[in-house]
């Protein structure tokens, strides 16, 4: 078994979980590898270091260690190579960790075959221009279409498979996948949905209006938003750089072809590991 490890040192206590996963990868005869920047950190591990092509192309799984943001850093890495993600929390509430810090023991039933491998949902999102795509990008969490600028209501024409869905005025539109509902969806008023469903959730961004709830889709259903004022938007997936929208644009969001895979370990099942992250921010 060959592991590609994926720490985030930004986390304060990355580096030394990052130590100590070595040290039991060591103890388990596992091979790792990481990324050549590492090296200058990790020179004193048995890791073997080189691009992210090499190591994404030839390991068997993703080891990711961080939070939410870092896993899904690492998981965006692994889908296009078709590669599973084992997330160890090194942040906080960290929903997407298959491990905590202090369960690193459990990494002996990798080579036991004693885990199961989740398959998540993803959403496409893209930009048009008439019929050119200027940009496309798969969302884990979500795909945010929002305000740019000054602070002031803007409004978001939706429609769900050619049919009007209505109009929302406020800060912008969250589009979740089941997997985000527990993202940024959670904090705008979003319900929490079992990942293991497939669905596309609409969290309006504080809407200008007493009605405004979340709405549920069904998969197949294709997304299409255009702007209702001169407002300058833009789209951000899984909370990365913010992407401009040029004025008369459409943002077509549908589900993605491509899946991502998670590794889980523990038999807690999706409640459990939601009343514990819960307690946990209590």
């Amino acid at each position: 078994m060959n592991i590609s490890l994926f720490p985030n040192l930004t986390r304060e206590n990355a580096c030394g979980i990052t130590e100590k996963i070595c040290a039991v990868l060591d103890s388990l005869g596992i091979d790792y590898c990481m990324e050549q920047s590492m090296s200058a950190v990790f020179a004193h591990t048995r890791a073997s270091f080189s691009d992210e092509d090499t190591i994404l192309r030839t390991c068997d799984l993703v080891l990711a260690v961080g939070g939410d943001g870092s896993i899904i850093f690492a998981a965006h890495r692994a889908i296009r190579y078709g590669k599973p993600v084992l997330g160890i929390n090194a942040g906080r509430l960290a929903f997407l960790a298959g491990l905590e810090r202090h369960e690193l023991s459990m990494l002996g039933e990798l080579l036991s075959g004693n885990y199961v491998t989740e398959r998540r949902m993803l959403l496409q999102a893209e930009i048009l221009q008439g019929n050119t795509v200027l940009h496309s990008e798969l969302c884990i969490n979500d795909a945010v279409l929002s305000r740019m600028g000054a602070a002031k209501l803007t409004g978001l024409c939706v429609q769900a498979d050619g049919h009007s869905v209505g109009e929302y005025l406020g800060d912008g539109v969250i589009f979740a996948t089941p997997t985000g509902s527990t993202a940024y969806s959670l904090s705008a008023g979003g319900p929490v949905v079992d990942p293991s469903l497939e669905s596309i959730l609409l969290t309006p961004i504080c809407p200008h209006a007493l009605s405004g709830r979340t709405l549920l889709f069904a998969p197949q259903t294709v997304m299409q938003i255009c702007a209702t004022t001169d407002s300058e938007l833009a789209l951000t997936c899984d909370g990365g750089e913010p992407t401009p929208i040029p004025s008369g644009a459409v943002v077509r969001i549908c589900k993605s072809e491509t899946p991502a895979f998670f590794i889980r370990i523990k038999t807690d099942n999706f409640i459990d590991i939601y009343h514990t992250k819960l307690q946990q921010r209590g």
